[in-house]
């Protein structure tokens, strides 16, 4: 078996998740992990797919040429599962809100990753506050702690790193 890591954008209209999901199936590949979402006006699909390394080629090609048809932009890159037996990590969930402002992604991911703390999973989201208008930004994310990661101690620095920046940011255990 082969995995391929897919990613493909364009302009959002019906029919996009159908067409692509077709020339997988169609090639014996089957969508093991999957986002999808609409960023603006355009649809992201960002997929890993399991298949016969005999068929990686043939997909690659169809591929090419249905997302040519639709317009999507896409990437298409053969990659490896991920060795998790080497981890020992400790998955903890990290939300944070506030008043939307540039920077908050880079800050928080700044945090983490200066403490050699892998990010997993980033989502986040933007929406009007009720009554005012006012954009509020959501940041939910997946991290993995490190074997040996003081919990306590790292929790008190982002609560101070969050108090800091005026930020309503949480850390906690995913398990």
């Amino acid at each position: 078996m082969r995995r391929v890591a897919i990613s493909a954008i364009g302009p959002d209209r019906p029919g996009l998740v159908n067409a692509i999901a077709e020339v997988i199936r169609a090639h014996g590949f089957n969508i093991d992990d999957s986002r999808m979402t609409v960023l603006g006006g355009e649809f992201a699909i960002l997929m890993s797919v399991t298949g016969a390394d005999s068929a990686v080629h043939e997909l690659e090609m169809e591929l090419c040429v249905v997302c040519s048809r639709l317009g999507l932009a896409h990437l298409f890159r053969p990659t490896v599962e991920r060795d998790r037996t080497k981890e020992n990590a400790l998955p903890y969930r990290v939300r944070v809100r506030a008043m939307d402002h540039p920077g908050i992604v880079h800050e928080v991911a700044g945090f983490f990753s200066g403490r050699g703390i892998n990010i997993d999973d980033l989502h986040t989201e933007t929406q009007p506050a009720p009554h005012t208008g006012t954009p509020i930004f959501d940041l939910a994310m997946r991290v993995q702690l490190p074997p040996g990661t003081a919990v306590r101690a790292l929790r008190s620095a982002f609560e101070a790193f969050c108090d800091e920046r005026n930020l309503d940011g949480t850390l906690d255990s995913a398990s």
